[in-house]
């Protein structure tokens, strides 16, 4: 079950710094609570395992953390505009879910000669979600970029609060359809962590199961997202193939090609007989195949490779910095995967995957993606052996709480989901996906790169604009 510990607003900022020395990792912060009771919480990753630190804020104030650990900016600032905050010694405390009409009250100031703006967005040419960039350049040299989205902030977390977990459930599910997953199993396990329930084997395979298949399809989009960004119209429909194949089996097996409904809390949603998952797997053990010849085709088209080295670095300290996870962090040689540190899923054994070269641009995030995959049907292949039982969840003999936590490896990174619970019912549902950790990191590998070439930086991160419009 997930510590709480509750600080002293005097002794925040000092207890966070104390918990960065020992090598304790920020995994997000969020405020809890209503006019006149409201507390700043920041939950502190480890090896050993997750605890949360909270605080009271009174006045709507808690001291800023943002010099300690620039990750923890984009949550100050959206505490500041969803909840009305102050965190002293964040300046410029910059609008981030909030839209001001005066540009500066969100851009990054930047000047000198030749310094010039270029506006994209929030409506594309494609069937894309609403995010618009700002780029500050010299001629076409990216100087800066600041993205801002949250264009279509839904409010699912405050629609959750008064919902009993299961109606709950739906809001976490509804955040992304690509995550859709990724974010119910996180928001099932923060409730069951909550609750002191331990899911049994069965069920820790059938969620596994449901990750993996998750994973394959985003992948093989990402691949092909990638080959779109250059041009490489083979290898863009080779790999959106892939992915409908990749569908298919969701949909064949659970009803659902984006595997929505396939999530309960406290047990599982689904099974499937020998026969489902012999299918299940034939059909994988085929695409794998295929997706492997494909990617031999795209490491020998020079076109293609010519024009991923050195194009939008993330660098391994500057990816420490800023927080990122998943297969960008990977990529810039960061080995850390939700998956290897799992006791609610069979991940037995897992070691994180990590590229040849770990240089954080985007041939590296592209391999990274390749390396995964073959991972993932490996996985999958020993997970469908045999028939998939639902499972269920047993009492873990510990006490019952009113907060838990859930983190899970979405195909982006880490996504955990916070949820306070009020007897039967939701008081405060928290999601911070792996999408959101990564925007910053994405607007960082943007500088000093020529305009022409962001979509295929963009492309290689890959992030949901939907996990941030939650």
């Amino acid at each position: 079950m997930t510590a709480i510990e509750h600080v002293a607003p005097r002794a925040w900022r000092e207890t966070v710094a104390q918990a960065l020395l020992r090598g304790e990792r920020f995994g997000g912060a969020w405020a809890s609570g209503r006019e006149g009771s409201l507390a700043w919480r920041a939950l502190l990753t480890s090896p050993q395992g997750e605890r949360v630190i909270s605080c009271q804020a009174n006045e709507r104030q808690v001291e800023s953390i943002v010099d300690l650990v620039e990750a923890a900016g984009w949550d100050e600032r959206e505490a500041h505009d969803l909840y009305d905050m102050a965190f002293p010694g964040h300046s410029p405390l910059r609008a981030l879910a909030a839209h001001p009409e005066d540009p500066a009250q969100w851009m990054t100031p930047v000047t000198g000669d030749g310094v010039h703006q270029v506006a994209v967005g929030p409506i594309h040419a494609g069937v894309i979600e609403s995010g618009h960039f700002r780029f500050h350049v010299v001629g076409e040299r990216i100087l800066a970029v600041d993205p801002r989205l949250f264009y279509k902030h839904r409010g699912l977390e405050r629609a959750a609060e008064g919902s009993n977990s299961e109606q709950a459930l739906q809001y976490a599910q509804r955040a992304c359809g690509a995550c859709s997953v990724s974010n119910t199993l996180a928001y099932a396990h923060a409730v069951e962590d909550a609750l002191a329930l331990r899911p049994d084997r069965e069920l820790r395979v059938n969620r596994t199961v449901l990750l993996e298949l998750e994973r394959l399809y985003n992948h093989l989009h990402d691949i092909g997202a990638i080959c779109a960004g250059v041009g490489f119209a083979p290898g863009s429909m080779a790999f959106a193939a892939l992915k409908d194949r990749a569908q298919q089996v969701n949909q064949r097996a659970f009803g659902h090609r984006f595997l929505f409904g396939s999530v309960c809390v406290g047990r599982g949603g689904f099974e499937l007989d020998a026969s489902s998952t012999d299918s299940a797997r034939g059909a994988i053990r085929e695409l794998h195949a295929d997706a492997a010849a494909a990617w031999r085709e795209l490491e020998f088209a020079g076109s293609v490779q010519a024009r991923l080295d050195g194009v939008g670095v993330l660098s391994h300290s500057d990816a420490q910095r800023l927080g990122a996870v998943g297969p960008a962090a990977r990529a810039a040689g960061i080995r850390e995967d939700a998956r290897g540190t799992s006791p609610r899923l069979a991940y037995d054994g897992f070691t994180p995957a990590s590229p040849t070269a770990a240089a954080g641009d985007v041939a590296a995030r592209l391999r990274m993606r390749a390396i995964e995959l073959e991972s993932t049907c490996e996985l999958l292949e020993d997970l469908l052996r045999q028939p998939l039982a639902p499972g269920t969840t047993t009492a873990g003999g510990a006490a019952a709480t009113t907060l838990g936590v859930g983190t899970v490896e979405s195909p982006r990174g880490a996504t955990t989901c916070a949820v306070e619970l009020d007897g039967a019912r939701v008081a405060r549902l928290h999601l911070r996906t792996g999408s959101y950790a990564n925007w910053p990191a994405l607007a960082h590998a943007a500088a000093d790169n020529l305009l022409p070439d962001f979509p295929l930086i963009n492309k290689s991160f890959e992030l949901c604009y939907a996990c941030v419009d939650r």
